[in-house]
């Protein structure tokens, strides 16, 4: 059961910097470290990981800790046309020899997962590929870097596009397919929120969807309007759906709540944004503690009763 990890991007504490440059990291940590209820980070690889055992040691001298580390395939211009499925066997090793590095990081470091967002792995154009290639080259990936340390959890956030016009694990379901065909039991998905409403999918449906068949490792908190990956505050748009799905994994998940918002895109204050985040989590959280106190909502669904089951939600206190 989770409730008390709270995680976050760091990248949002760049947001309404109003010192000349840009921040450093470790501004962007200590302005991290002032979030009441705060407990953990994840940093990037390569980008924020310039000497794994000193950036660790700089997070826990924030009173932070480090969850997880979320590759990023921008090192090479190259990884443009694709990380793990680039048609250039050169560009493919060296993506996978990058993550395997990741990996390797996120152990000294002693964070326990690497994240894959592999949204370069995709395609633009009918005729573009084979796509029976393509999948080929995205599983050996896969399967060689959840090989490469079987201690350390490697989870993958799909996405149905963004950069590419479509992405190769675009839902759950194909997600899951992927992970069945490896067959490494430290593969699991993370679910993002937004990623989930624009792959036209229901929060709750896909995460039940994935703990049946493999592993949740990763919940990605955040809002949006279905269409892009807007990366708005949690339950700012989709109050009731995000409680279904913290009520459908809160005694299957025991990670941190990671915040995958954009402050810096309404230019927010993060401290108080992620702040807000906490609060509206903590608040629904309390809202599924007292509906579990109750056999209405129970009831209801089983009855398949949606006037019940709103009845139920709204006069529990």
């Amino acid at each position: 059961m989770f409730g008390h990890r709270f995680a976050t991007r760091i990248n949002s504490f760049a947001s309404a910097w109003d010192q000349p440059g840009k921040p450093t990291l470790r501004q962007m940590v200590e302005r991290a470290a002032k979030v009441d209820g705060l407990t953990e980070l994840d940093l990037n690889f390569p980008d924020h990981v310039p000497a794994p055992r000193e950036t660790a040691a700089m997070i826990t001298d924030c009173g932070l800790q480090l969850s997880g580390l979320a590759m990023r395939y921008y090192s090479n211009p190259a990884f443009k046309r694709g990380a793990f499925t680039n048609p250039d066997a050169t560009v493919r090793r060296e993506a996978i020899d990058l993550t395997k590095r990741g990996i390797d990081a996120a152990r000294e470091m002693g964070a326990p997962m690497m994240t894959l967002w592999l949204g370069q792995d995709g395609f633009d154009y009918n005729l573009q590929c084979d796509y029976d290639r393509l999948w080929a080259d995205e599983i050996a990936g896969l399967a060689e870097v959840a090989a490469h340390d079987p201690d350390c959890l490697v989870s993958i956030e799909y996405k149905p596009n963004e950069p590419r016009a479509n992405s190769l694990l675009p839902d759950a379901a194909t997600t899951l397919l992927a992970i069945d065909e490896v067959g490494a039991p430290n593969l699991g998905v993370t679910i993002d929120f937004a990623h989930a409403l624009y792959a036209n999918e229901t929060p709750a449906l896909a995460a039940a969807h994935i703990l049946r068949r493999s592993r949740l490792l990763g919940l990605h908190l955040n809002d949006g309007y279905g269409k892009r990956d807007d990366g708005m505050m949690v339950a700012s748009v989709h109050e009731l759906a995000t409680l279904e799905l913290l009520r459908a994994v809160k005694h299957r998940f025991d990670g941190a709540i990671y915040f995958d918002t954009f402050p810096d895109a309404s230019g927010l204050d993060p401290v108080a944004e992620c702040a807000a985040n906490i609060a509206t989590v903590r608040r629904l959280l309390a809202k599924i503690d007292a509906l579990e106190g109750s056999n209405a909502l129970a009831t209801a669904q089983a009855a398949q009763d949606p006037v019940a089951a709103h009845a139920a939600l709204h006069f529990t206190p």
